[in-house]
């Protein structure tokens, strides 16, 4: 377990971009279905009970909720979309939400996008992947709820979704996860240390400049 991610305490909600921590380090958001087991996999990686709450009732997580890593990191868990039992105005509130985020914040780095491994690749969900290609963020796929599955049938589905998004262009990694048996965790680790890391996101920013 690495210690880092343990040390995650939560920092503020908002329900548009103002009132949220300044827009400078680097933030990783999390977002998926709202039944996906988003919440549940922050929980998990955090190695804490409810830094992220979980509701029982999906689409409950209405606002920006950001998460302190350290002085300079932070985990941003975006309202879940996929949401059928809410009014079309809430639905298009939460929509412009998430998209002026996307759009607007300058310290987002990568995006972690949680898929049930029952039910992957939505259309939501190839939507999200479109906008990290056209934006040119990391991408990191978290298959749930792996232990749903026996071994072969999840591995089977981690190839597929590992098959079908081969030609994109931007750096991705997929992988299984389980916040009930708690697999997956030390790679998702990894990862994010990687994704809060990396440089090649800051060396494709100066080479378009000198293109210029």
């Amino acid at each position: 377990m690495n210690r880092i991610y343990q040390q995650a305490t939560f920092l503020n909600s908002s329900p548009h971009l103002r009132n949220t921590p300044a827009d400078e380090g680097r933030e990783i958001a999390f977002a998926g279905r709202s039944n996906a087991g988003k919440s549940s996999a922050i929980n998990s990686l955090t190695n804490q009970n409810s830094l992220a709450r979980i509701s029982k009732t999906p689409g409950r997580t209405q606002m920006l909720n950001f998460f302190a890593i350290n002085a300079e990191w932070r985990f941003v868990d975006l309202p879940g979309y996929g949401y059928a039992k809410v009014p079309p105005e809430v639905k298009k509130q939460w929509h412009e939400l998430m998209e002026t985020y996307l759009c607007q914040r300058k310290s987002l780095c990568a995006i972690v996008l949680v898929m049930d491994v029952r039910l992957p690749l939505t259309e939501f969900d190839l939507q999200m992947v479109e906008w990290c290609e056209h934006s040119g963020l990391p991408l990191h796929i978290l298959l749930t709820k792996a232990d749903k599955l026996t071994y072969g049938a999840a591995k089977n589905t981690l190839l597929k979704v590992q098959r079908e998004l081969s030609r994109i262009t931007v750096p991705l990694s997929v992988q299984l996860f389980s916040s009930l048996k708690k697999t997956g965790i030390d790679e998702l680790h990894a990862v994010l240390d990687e994704l809060f890391t990396a440089t090649w996101q800051l060396e494709l920013e100066d080479s378009d400049v000198v293109d210029e």
